[in-house]
């Protein structure tokens, strides 16, 4: 163990979406403090360009880096395919992304090699997932299908309204046609859909949530560095919002399971 291993997480998302990792993270390292991010002012970040991306990633790093986080963890699948290369050059600490564990994770327990992808169209339109795919298993199938409303439905909290089982049926029924036994949830608002994701899709369908994926890499990358924080130090977990902190308390206990308090605006310069 050394220093640095007292140092919170950081944890960033363009709204709600990364605090399903925040709980697995909980879950799996439950000493470790955590300062999440969320950019929810700017959400959604799936239908804007790589530029703006690189750019919102690049600023919230450095915001990260002012509460002395030993590494990053980039809870965006949308900045993960656009920006996760980039910024792993620029800074100087650890950052890992949300999707290569999730493509592992697919390609580890599809039996018939015909995988799904449902994400954000930027996510989408980098082709970053099926490439990691393919790469992994040369012989598995890859249909993608861009979802841009389901964020907007989750940051609302219509987990399971009428209007997002419609809209869930309209983008998936060509992928239910393809005959996927695997369909990867390539954004981290989506795990919150799960339930209608099922009826939707049907029992023999499993459903690939990067979350645990994430939290186990984090956890190997802190045990190698021997950065594993030994007990829970002093404070709580963090949550900083680029809009109403109120509307974010409420729909986090959705998230989470549990009601976040030490939440604070940070606003840009």
């Amino acid at each position: 163990m050394n220093d640095h291993s007292k140092r919170p997480i950081g944890v960033f998302d363009s709204g709600l979406g990364g605090l399903t990792v925040v709980k697995e993270l909980i879950r799996q390292l439950p000493n470790e403090r955590i300062v999440y991010f969320g950019d929810t002012a700017r959400v959604p970040y799936g239908t804007k360009s790589a530029d703006t991306i690189i750019r919102y990633s690049r600023e919230i790093v450095r915001a990260l880096l002012e509460y002395k986080v030993k590494m990053v963890v980039v809870a965006c699948n949308t900045a993960s395919s656009l920006a996760l290369d980039v910024i792993k050059k620029e800074f100087d600490v650890p950052i890992i992304g949300v999707i290569e564990p999730g493509a592992k994770k697919a390609a580890q327990v599809t039996r018939n090699k015909k995988i799904g992808i449902i994400a954000t169209s930027s996510t989408v339109k980098s082709g970053k997932y099926a490439m990691k795919i393919v790469q992994l298993d040369g012989h598995i199938t890859v249909t993608s299908q861009a979802c841009p409303l389901f964020v907007p439905l989750v940051e609302e909290g219509w987990f399971e309204h009428q209007v997002t089982f419609q809209v869930a049926r309209q983008y998936l029924k060509d992928m239910k046609k393809k005959n996927i036994d695997t369909l990867i949830l390539g954004c981290t608002h989506y795990p919150l859909l799960k339930g209608v994701l099922r009826q939707v899709m049907g029992p023999k369908v499993q459903l690939v949530d990067s979350a645990k994926e994430v939290a186990l890499q984090v956890k190997e990358l802190l045990t190698k560095e021997k950065c594993l924080a030994a007990r829970l130090g002093p404070g709580q977990h963090m949550f900083i919002v680029t809009d109403e902190p109120k509307q974010f308390q409420s729909l986090a206990l959705r998230f989470l399971g549990e009601g976040v308090k030490n939440v604070r605006r940070h606003i840009y310069v």
